[in-house]
């Protein structure tokens, strides 16, 4: 069967053999109309409804972008839940601050702080909420998240034949909160989710697909602009005079519904690993689940609000609290805050016990789920305190309210109001062009050779959605100053052209050590390129994560992503430019080495007596077979006359290169021939060797001088190799910028295949 979706003639089931990648495609064509589409003729009466603190930090900036749209909105505010709480801070003050008026402050906590008063504020909740909806009649509500005062909202609602919008949908976590989100997604109409696993989710579970927006997290529009303020009078504010930037830690801890007893167990420990490690700390009170009060009390009986290095509180505003996570030298606990939001700073998370254990999470968290021991605790804060992580951008790009406010201008109020379930086929890339924007996710791709500095828009598929080249300064501080720059620009125009940007890549000359993005030092052809750190620059400019490697590595990984490698598990790449480089996949994974050294082919030593290298030896295939070592035979000959032949001219004011040897070998000159063949041979003799310690299934010759020797090089493999490896193909790679594509892998590849 069946079912008619928002456009009145699109089916639920791709049509009959329809194959499913069309079916989407034409699906993200249908939902690029009805974006478009706006069939309101009067203004859209919108009910926000906001609980407490943490939904309010979401929930804020979609209010402030509907104010500012006051001929296409009404904005109605109504406050409940621990907002207006004394003990929980009175945070109904932070929206009054924030100039909303505040339509409707419904008193529905049932104290306690257990199960029982739970269920009786969902309760009083659902005996309060029709009255005020009968009185503002909004045309949608919006409600965010898990709370189980947000589960009231939505019930009240749906029965009173109210739209509903849920904000991060489609999440798993790890409690009784999961269950109260799904349940909160079966009876919304539309929803606002922040990743794209959190899409799928929402479309597995039989959600309409013309009502899912993949947006990212609203709180992300306010984070990513936030980190530049002045923030030391924020830290002293809150822990004192003495305290320093990332000298500081900050704890937010909250009850586990589902295991109450081991939660407070958990937090206990964690108090007395904090008193250990001996740092200030910054405690948060937790949220008013139950368990909640025992937690005070176990807060109280160890004396942490008189405790010196402590520092107790109900509440920081929003704005204050994100300057203080983003400067702190850890966060602790099990708040959704630390896995998601304090990411966007790399500020180190450690994430205690299994309320967030679902969550996708950025390489800043560490998790101990079995947190059963003061010991485990306080070794997890001996690892992550006073790290940076490069800044994770998950659950959003800083672009979330514009996307929300348009889908809110999108929704026709003459549709019917009864929910349609569907059942799409679903994949694993289901939703990869599927965006309501039609976004393509991409990466920036940097490579910084000998003589240029190029950085691209490199999309999923490997197409270079738009390339920019300057000449390579010669200077350190000019170079960075010029990546930025060039970095910046191509991000503002990545926006231009619908790219969303997961992450920057990095292919570079020298020896990487990737895990720290550091080069460690570099060839020649590079001045001034040792030491030096790429990752954290571009990383607190660009507010994205970085990646850096070897080109040569960087090449390997081109040929596994997009080019003849894909899908062998052991391959060598062989790169012939101005040097000799490569990049070594082994099971699937590229091999760097104990001291990221691996895949130094160009070095690979293939004669005692062979002329010198640039690396301090001689006899290596670099001093052979590379373009600077074409270079300098080329101007012997040319020195000599020997060089030029019928058809052929050098200008005065060219300099002699390895294309002049070559054009000279193709026109009948004997003696570049002779260097030619020379040069292949002690590239061949290299696979050779390469062939007998590796054993790859396939060796791929890259860069400008790979089709000249590839004759020569089968022709050395069939008389020096061992039989038994004398079948293994060798090919040039057909991939145009194998240094961009590879940068860019390093991106696509992790960004998308992350497993938690």
């Amino acid at each position: 069967p069946r079912v008619s979706g928002r456009l009145g003639r699109a089916s639920c089931l791709p049509p009959g053999p329809l194959p499913p990648e069309l079916y989407f495609k034409n699906l993200s064509k249908r939902k690029k109309q009805v974006m478009e589409k706006n069939g309101n003729n009067r203004k859209l009466r919108v009910c926000v409804a906001t609980c407490n603190r943490a939904d309010y930090s979401k929930l804020a900036p979609i209010m402030f972008g509907i104010k500012t749209e006051p001929e296409f909105f009404e904005l109605d505010v109504v406050v409940l839940g621990s907002h207006l709480i004394d003990d929980y801070g009175n945070t109904y003050r932070m929206i009054e601050q924030d100039d909303f008026d505040i339509n409707t402050r419904l008193h529905t906590i049932v104290r306690g702080e257990d199960e029982a008063a739970m269920v009786e504020s969902v309760g009083l909740a659902l005996v309060k909420l029709p009255d005020v909806l009968n009185r503002l009649k909004p045309d949608i509500m919006i409600v965010h998240g898990d709370r189980f005062d947000a589960l009231a909202l939505a019930t009240s609602a749906a029965l009173m034949n109210i739209r509903i919008l849920h904000i991060e949908g489609g999440e798993v976590s790890g409690t009784i909160d999961d269950s109260i989100r799904h349940a909160i997604t079966k009876l919304a109409h539309y929803h606002v989710c922040c990743t794209r696993s959190a899409e799928q989710h929402l479309i597995s579970m039989c959600e309409d697909h013309d009502r899912i927006l993949l947006a990212g997290c609203p709180s992300y529009d306010k984070l990513l602009s936030a980190k530049n303020k002045d923030y030391m009078s924020i830290i002293r504010m809150w822990l004192g005079d003495d305290v320093k930037s990332k000298d500081y830690i900050v704890a937010l801890q909250h009850p586990v519904t589902t295991d109450i007893k081991h939660s407070i167990k958990m937090f206990e420990l964690t108090l007395d690993a904090l008193i250990s490690f001996n740092k200030r700390t910054l405690v948060l009170f937790p949220n008013i689940d139950a368990g909640s009060k025992e937690m005070v009390r176990v807060m109280r009986k160890k004396g942490i609000e008189h405790h010196p290095n402590f520092r107790a509180v109900k509440h920081v505003p929003f704005d204050q609290f994100i300057q203080l996570v983003a400067h702190a030298g850890c966060m602790i606990g099990n708040s959704s805050c630390g896995v998601r939001e304090v990411g966007a700073f790399g500020t180190p998370v450690i994430n205690l016990g299994t309320r967030q254990i679902g969550r996708e999470t950025g390489e800043n968290v560490l998790h101990v789920r079995d947190a059963d021991t003061q010991d485990k605790i306080l070794q997890a804060l001996h690892l992550q305190f006073g790290k940076q992580y490069p800044c994770s951008k998950i659950y959003g790009d800083g672009n979330a309210v514009p996307r929300i406010l348009k889908f809110l201008k999108s929704i026709d109020l003459q549709e019917p109001l009864q929910k349609k379930f569907c059942f799409p086929p679903v994949k694993e890339n289901i939703s990869q062009d599927i965006d309501h924007i039609l976004e393509t996710l991409s990466a920036l791709a940097v490579d910084l050779g000998g003589t240029n500095l190029r950085v691209a828009i490199v999309s999923m598929k490997g197409e270079i959605v738009k390339k920019y080249t300057q000449f390579n300064p010669k200077t350190y501080e000019e170079r960075i100053n010029l990546i930025l720059q060039m970095c910046v620009e191509a991000a503002a125009e990545a926006v231009k052209l619908n790219c969303r940007i997961l992450g920057v890549g990095i292919s570079t000359g020298g020896r990487v050590n990737p895990r720290e993005g550091i080069v460690l030092h570099s060839t020649k052809l590079i001045q001034e390129w040792n030491s030096v750190d790429l990752r954290t620059p571009l990383s607190d400019t660009l507010h994205l994560p970085v990646w850096v490697d070897n080109d040569g590595n960087c090449a390997a990984l081109a040929e596994r992503k997009f080019g003849q490698g894909k899908g062998l598990e052991n391959f060598v790449t062989l790169i012939t430019g101005t040097g000799i480089g490569g990049g070594i996949i082994h099971q699937h994974e590229l091999i760097h080495g104990s001291s990221f050294c691996a895949a130094e082919l160009g070095h690979l030593v293939v004669s005692l007596d062979g002329p010198d290298c640039s690396c301090g030896s001689h006899g290596c295939i670099e001093a052979y077979a590379s373009g600077m070592a074409l270079q300098r035979e080329a101007k012997k000959l040319h020195d000599e006359d020997l060089l030029l032949v019928e058809g052929m001219s050098v200008p005065k004011d060219e300099a002699v290169g390895a294309l002049h040897l070559i054009q000279a070998a193709k026109l009948g000159n004997a003696k570049a021939q002779s260097i030619l063949r020379t040069a292949g041979t002690a590239l061949g003799l290299g696979v050779v060797n390469i062939l007998h310690t590796m054993n790859p299934s396939l060796v791929i010759l890259s860069g400008v001088l790979a089709s000249h020797y590839i004759h020569i090089v089968k022709d050395v493999i069939r008389q020096q190799a061992l039989s038994s490896v004398q079948d293994v193909d060798v090919v040039v790679s057909d991939l145009v910028d194998p240094a961009l594509l590879g940068a860019a892998s390093m991106v696509l590849d992790y960004t998308t295949r992350r497993i938690y």
